[in-house]
């Protein structure tokens, strides 16, 4: 059985806080957290502070997922702020085992990320260092994006690499998902599966998690 995790940066942020407790319901596994740097993706979003009011507010784990340039120089206050799973990019760094392990030894699943363009053998030497995969099915930067479906298939593989080498991590995806395509991420394997718009942008939040939820059985 999947599960989800609601991304905020499509919630109100001048209510984020009643947001974030609408949606704090059975099938939700965590909160999804994007923060951009406007370099690494042409946007700028959130920082640690957030982050860390955020933490105050809920009970669900912080599933952060930083889109910066050099995230080495970011992920401590990110960890201090309260992030429980906390991903980067395998584009972002020339040395991502070295920060996938010291993200675990801080008691933090570590996740890496990758771009639609990003084919999968650029993570073949971290097999065992990570705690999870996230796929992106749209290029970051912004919310509200069309699924790009052809990165099904990436997901696909990694499922097949994940049964066949007998590894232990979450396949978690990200861009795009709406009640017309879950069933597609669900079926090529996605785990954990990150929606914004399709959360945040309805009338009720609750019953689009519900659908969600139910299409993608």
């Amino acid at each position: 059985m999947f599960k989800l995790s609601p991304s905020i940066l499509s919630a109100n942020f001048s209510n984020l806080g009643e947001d974030i407790k609408k949606v704090e319901v059975k099938g939700v596994d965590c909160l999804h957290i994007d923060v951009m740097d406007g370099h690494f993706v042409p946007n700028i979003t959130i920082g640690a502070p957030v982050v860390k009011s955020i933490k105050k507010t809920t009970k669900l784990p912080l599933d952060v997922h930083i889109m910066v340039k050099e995230p080495e120089k970011f992920v401590d206050q990110f960890i201090e702020a309260g992030a429980d799973m906390l991903t980067f990019h395998v584009e972002a760094t020339k040395h991502p085992e070295r920060l996938l392990r010291y993200i675990q030894s801080k008691g933090v699943k570590a996740g890496i990320s990758l771009n639609p363009a990003t084919d999968i053998s650029t993570i073949k030497f971290l097999y065992g260092a990570f705690d999870l995969v996230l796929v992106m099915t749209v290029n970051p930067g912004f919310g509200g994006q069309k699924l790009i479906s052809s990165v099904l298939d990436k997901v696909k593989e990694l499922k097949k690499i994940k049964q066949e080498k007998k590894l232990d991590f979450i396949i978690e995806l990200d861009g795009g998902v709406n009640e017309e395509n879950i069933k597609s991420c669900t079926d090529a394997g996605a785990e954990l599966i990150v929606a914004g718009n399709a959360i945040f942008g309805s009338a009720d939040p609750l019953k689009a998690i519900q659908n969600l939820l139910a299409k993608g059985a």
